[in-house]
């Protein structure tokens, strides 16, 4: 069976030799955004550019994000413990 840590490498792998820019996880906590608790998705630290409040040194980005679902839209807490699948913590390809 392949592990995660083999995954997220062939992930972000492949992403690097087609021009993208391998980005760091951001804080589970997001800095100065006061409209979130947790970081709950991958484009979370891109918030800033996709507002035009902020530009960064590449156009391309691969990432693979730390998040926490606790609640809200896509709130998954109903369901762990009863399926193999439903965790509030996982890291967003």
């Amino acid at each position: 069976m392949t592990g995660v840590n083999e995954i997220r490498s062939a992930f972000l792998d492949y992403f690097a030799q087609n021009g993208h820019e391998i980005v760091a996880s951001s804080p589970l906590v997001p800095r100065n955004d006061p409209t979130l608790m947790f970081t709950n998705a991958g484009m979370v630290q891109f918030k800033n550019v996709f507002t035009g409040q902020e530009q960064r040194g590449y156009k391309r980005a691969t990432t693979s994000q730390k998040c926490v679902r606790a609640g809200g839209k896509h709130n998954d807490l109903d369901n762990v413990g009863y399926t193999a699948r439903h965790h509030t913590f996982f890291e967003m390809l």
